[in-house]
C-alpha cells in the first residue's frame, strides 16, 4: 500500500499532548496548556444559545455574518483608529488557526522564504512546510526578549515573501515595541513583503499598550491581521477568529477559507458580535484579572527561586529552571515536575525549529489563565518537591 502524506507521517506526538497525558496519570494541575478554566461572559453564552432556536442554523455567508463581520470593523476603528471596509476588508474564519493557514495560502506559494521570530507558537512551521515554503527564523534573546536587529535584517532576502508576527506572544508573552515595529516594518517594505499579524492576545496586556503593525505608515496594504474570540471572551472552544485585511488580500483569504471550511457556525458568529460590541470596562477587566493571576503565579515562582522573563501579554509566563533542574533538560525537568509535584508545564524548547540550532534547555512555559485559587495550589505542590 501506498504510504500516507510522509511530512505529516514523520511528525512526532507533540510535547503539549506528552505533558497533558503525563498530567491526567498523575493527576496534576495542568498549567501547560493554555485555556481558562472558567466560562467567558454569560450574556455572550446566552446570545449563542437563544440564536440556535431562531431558523438561522444554515450556511453563513462565505466571509461571515454581516453583523460580526460589522463588528469586527468597529472594533478596528475604536482600538486602534483603523478605518475598515466590512463588506471586502473582513473575513470569518473557524478560528484564528484556520485564519493562520488562510492567511498563508493567500500569498506563500513553494519555495518563497517566510521570516519568523522564536519562540514561536507550534503551528506555523508545520504550516509552512505543508505549502512548500522556507522558514527563516530569528531568535530572541533572553532574559529580556531582545529583537536582534543585525539577524532580522539578514533573515530578509530576495525570496523573502512574507513574515510572520505574532504580538502579544506565545509563549514569550512580549510586546512589540513602537520601535521594534518600526524596523520590522521598514524591513518589510524595503523587500516587498506581506506580514501575517497574529494578534490573538490583542486585549490581554498588562500596562503595556499593544500595536498593531498595521497601524504603522504604508502597513495596511501589506497585513493580515488575524484576532481571536476565544481568547477575548475565553471561549477557546468556539473556534472562532477573523481577518481583517485590505481588500485585494481580503478576497485571496476568502478563496483559501472557501476551500478549507468555507463557513462558520452562524449562532457563534452573532454571539461574537454582541461580545465585541461590549464596552471598554469589559476589556479592561479582562486584562486586569488576568495580571492578577500572572502576578500570583511571578511572585510564588520568585518566591520558590525560579527567575522569570518579562510576560507583558498573553496567557503565558516563561521561568528559569536553572536552579532546580540539576542538570535535567527542560523536557525532562518537566516531565519531573508532573510526577514529583503534580504541575504540568512546557518545555520551551518545543517553540523551536528542530531542524534549526539548538534551542535553550533551561526554560519551561506556565499558564496562568487558571482560577487563582489553582495557581495557588500549584505553587504549594512545587513548593513541597523543591524544597
Amino acid at each position: 500500500m501506498k504510504t500516507p502524506n510522509t511530512y505529516l507521517s514523520s511528525l512526532p506526538t507533540t510535547v503539549f499532548t506528552i505533558m497533558s497525558q503525563l498530567a491526567a496519570r498523575y493527576d496534576a494541575i495542568n498549567l501547560g496548556q493554555g485555556f481558562p478554566d472558567t466560562e467567558g461572559p454569560a450574556d455572550i453564552i446566552n446570545v449563542a444559545a437563544e440564536a440556535l432556536k431562531d431558523n438561522r442554523n444554515q450556511y453563513a455567508p462565505l466571509t461571515g455574518l454581516p453583523e460580526l463581520r460589522q463588528a469586527v470593523a468597529e472594533s478596528n476603528r475604536r482600538f486602534y483608529g483603523l478605518e475598515i471596509d466590512s463588506a471586502t476588508e473582513v473575513v470569518v474564519t473557524s478560528g484564528a488557526t484556520e485564519a493562520l493557514a488562510a492567511c498563508l495560502m493567500a500569498v506563500v506559494e513553494a519555495g518563497d522564504e517566510v521570516v519568523l521570530i522564536e519562540p514561536l507558537y507550534d503551528t506555523y512551521l508545520p504550516m509552512l512546510k505543508m505549502i512548500g515554503a522556507v522558514p527563516k527564523c530569528v531568535r530572541l534573546q533572553p532574559p529580556h526578549w531582545k529583537l536582534p536587529e543585525e539577524e532580522l535584517r539578514a533573515a530578509f532576502g530576495p525570496k523573502t515573501k512574507a513574515m510572520i508576527l505574532n504580538s502579544p506572544m506565545n509563549p514569550a508573552g512580549k510586546v512589540f515595541s513602537q520601535t521594534e515595529l518600526e524596523l520590522i516594518a521598514g524591513l518589510v517594505k524595503e523587500h516587498d513583503a506581506y506580514v501575517i499579524c497574529d494578534e490573538v492576545y490583542e486585549h490581554l496586556t498588562f500596562h503595556v499598550k499593544h500595536i498593531p503593525l498595521m497601524t504603522l505608515p504604508d502597513m495596511r496594504e501589506r497585513c493580515m491581521r488575524i484576532g481571536s474570540a476565544g481568547k477575548s471572551f475565553s471561549l477557546t472552544g468556539w473556534k472562532v477568529g477573523y481577518v481583517t485585511a485590505p481588500s485585494a488580500l481580503a478576497s485571496v483569504v476568502a478563496k483559501a477559507h472557501q476551500v478549507l471550511v468555507f463557513a462558520t457556525a452562524p449562532n457563534l458568529q452573532r454571539a461574537v458580535a454582541h461580545g465585541l460590541n461590549k464596552d471598554d470596562s469589559y476589556y479592561k477587566s479582562l486584562s486586569a484579572d488576568l495580571e492578577l493571576r500572572r502576578d500570583i503565579l511571578v511572585e510564588g515562582l520568585h518566591r520558590l527561586g525560579f527567575e522569570t522573563l518579562p510576560a507583558d501579554g498573553s496567557y503565558f509566563v516563561v521561568a528559569d529552571t536553572s536552579r532546580h533542574a540539576h542538570g535535567r533538560t527542560d523536557v525532562e525537568f518537566a516531565e519531573w515536575l508532573v510526577e514529583h509535584a503534580g504541575v504540568a508545564t512546557i518545555p520551551v524548547s518545543a517553540f523551536y525549529d528542530p531542524e534549526g540550532a539548538e534551542p535553550p534547555r533551561n526554560m519551561i512555559r506556565f499558564a496562568f489563565c487558571k482560577k487563582p485559587e489553582i495557581l495557588q495550589e500549584a505553587l504549594r505542590r512545587l513548593e513541597k518537591a523543591l524544597t
